[in-house]
């Protein structure tokens, strides 16, 4: 009776122990199988999208099937059917979970992979990618609480009701927050250009979170702003309405030189820059203006013309050490600033 007792605890114990190590093999294997073709399948593809979803549930498909494996388990053995009623509901729960933090990492490389074609229509910030994320984790806590049997009305009245003491309480994070949006949505500074704040500080646009946008500068430091002092601030976006400037270059020729040779070989020497010099605009024409009669020379303009802000730094470095050169060669004057006293004009004069 005594082994007849322990061979039936035995066997009791045996099914559904193997049951779950079935469970597992299968779906290991299967994920081999499975995960292999797509990946073959995928590489004959030039859309990101079967990539990202692949690489996203093949980690957490092994622990799927180890859950399945424990209801599978339980269901065929003898524990009491309210253990097994709960680890259902427990196995559910971690499942719903896992799948919600699987279509959210999904949802979260999806945009980034696709930033370049959604931009125009969702600028892409580390806000907008965290406020997707808590979109789909709030209605995967919702399916949760519904297969609990929980009611989900009273709990919205309660967060309505609650959220008055929150936006009181945190009055001055909720400005940042919506401050951030108001600056994602009207798509007059977003991630990747290049800025200059009202205090000075300039540098590139590289993330707008939920309290602070982050601009780097030149030299890579970072400047933190409140969001809600930025849409405050008088802000200038050289990359608006487009990545071109212009690039002035302010220069004086003594007042005996030839001002038309001046011209042609100042012109000529902009567009061997514009031509040669990475971030200048090939078609472009240079041009000057004369504009003042200095103290020691005739001053004018260069205007050239840069792809981007940054690039206007090299262009100029070299327009001014070839131009320098040039008119050396030519015999073109630069003065130093002096000042001359006219004696043959005082004499007339008087």
């Amino acid at each position: 009776m005594v082994l007849n007792n322990a061979f039936r605890g035995l066997i009791d114990l045996t099914i559904p122990l193997a049951i779950f190590l079935i469970t597992i093999i299968f779906g290991y294997v299967l994920r081999k199988i499975l995960f292999n073709k797509l990946i073959r399948l995928a590489r004959n593809t030039t859309s990101m999208l079967d990539d990202i979803i692949i690489e996203s549930i093949r980690g957490p498909f092994i622990i799927w099937f180890v859950m399945l494996g424990i209801y599978f388990g339980l269901e065929v053995s003898r524990t009491a059917d309210e253990i097994v009623h709960i680890a259902g509901k427990t196995l559910f729960v971690l499942g719903t979970l896992s799948v919600t933090l699987a279509l959210a990492n999904i949802t979260t490389k999806i945009i980034k992979a696709y930033s370049s074609k959604i931009q125009t229509a969702l600028p892409i910030t580390s806000l907008t990618q965290n406020i997707s994320r808590v979109i789909i984790f709030v209605v995967g806590i919702l399916v949760i609480l519904n297969s609990l049997g929980v009611s989900i009305t009273p709990i919205l009245a309660t967060l309505g009701v609650g959220s008055l003491a929150v936006a009181l309480a945190l009055q001055d994070t909720l400005s940042n927050l919506f401050a951030g949006f108001y600056i994602v949505a009207a798509k007059q500074m977003k991630v990747g250009d290049y800025v200059k704040l009202e205090s000075g500080e300039e540098g590139y646009v590289t993330d707008i979170a939920w309290r602070t946008t982050t601009v780097k500068m030149l030299p890579n430091n970072v400047v933190l702003v409140p969001n809600e002092k930025l849409t405050k601030s008088i802000i200038t976006n050289y990359y608006l309405p487009d990545k071109e400037m212009a690039v002035l270059i302010n220069l004086g020729v003594h007042y005996d030189s030839d001002l038309k040779k001046v011209g042609r070989i100042t012109c000529e020497v902009a567009k061997e820059v514009m031509k040669e010099v990475p971030g200048g605009v090939p078609e472009f024409e240079p041009f000057i203006r004369y504009h003042t009669f200095g103290d020691s020379s005739i001053n004018f303009s260069v205007i050239l013309r840069a792809k981007e802000f940054v690039d206007q730094y090299l262009i100029k470095h070299e327009f001014i050490e070839r131009l320098h050169e040039r008119y050396k060669r030519e015999g073109i004057v630069i003065p130093y600033p002096i000042r001359a006293i006219n004696y043959s004009q005082e004499r007339s004069e008087r």
